[in-house]
């Protein structure tokens, strides 16, 4: 039985993925929203990838993070957002596409939203190399919109890859209203 039966995570070989090379040039599979990195290689930051069961949340989200950093040059995120026929829901295929678009071979920080989007999360990641996506690529189990900015903060300001999760993860340790 293939152990991914019991998931909703739709599977495509990784020559048939969105961001495949030889499909498309750079810049035809690159999304105009997805900021280019304009530091040499060796310089590259770590990645966020947004995951909602809708795609307009996910790119308000994406959109707010990244004027939270107050930088004209963030660090690369993506907003991978609703189903791949443009309903709601979640789609690895768009997950692992927006992972390999914002990859600057420092990892890649993944956060979701809610239930069956961190379910897809989670078994894309379990088969990270059928899937194609960079290494490293991470789950950040934090609050989405406060986590979102928090890792994004943090990897626009060079922080690496567990700086960025801590980052993102320790929201759910900040309280709106102080303890008595």
């Amino acid at each position: 039985m293939d152990r991914r039966a019991g998931t909703r995570a739709d599977v495509i070989p990784i020559s048939d993925a969105p961001s495949a090379p030889g499909v498309g040039s750079a810049t035809a599979t690159r999304p105009a929203s997805v900021p280019r990195p304009s530091r040499p290689a060796g310089h590259g930051r770590v990645g966020v990838v947004l995951v909602s069961h809708s795609h307009e949340l996910a790119l308000a989200v994406r959109k707010l993070a990244l004027t939270m950093t107050g930088s004209e040059d963030p660090s690369p995120v993506a907003a991978a957002g609703g189903s791949q026929s443009d309903g709601l829901g979640t789609s690895a295929v768009l997950v692992a596409a927006a992972a390999r678009r914002v990859d600057q071979g420092h990892g890649v920080a993944v956060l979701s939203d809610m239930g069956s989007a961190v379910s897809t999360v989670l078994a894309l990641l379990a088969d990270a190399d059928e899937h194609g996506l960079p290494f490293p690529v991470r789950f950040a189990d934090a609050p989405f919109v406060e986590g979102a900015v928090a890792a994004v903060v943090t990897a626009t300001a060079g922080g690496d890859l567990a700086a960025v999760l801590d980052a993102a993860e320790e929201t759910y340790r900040q309280h709106k209203i102080g303890r008595q």
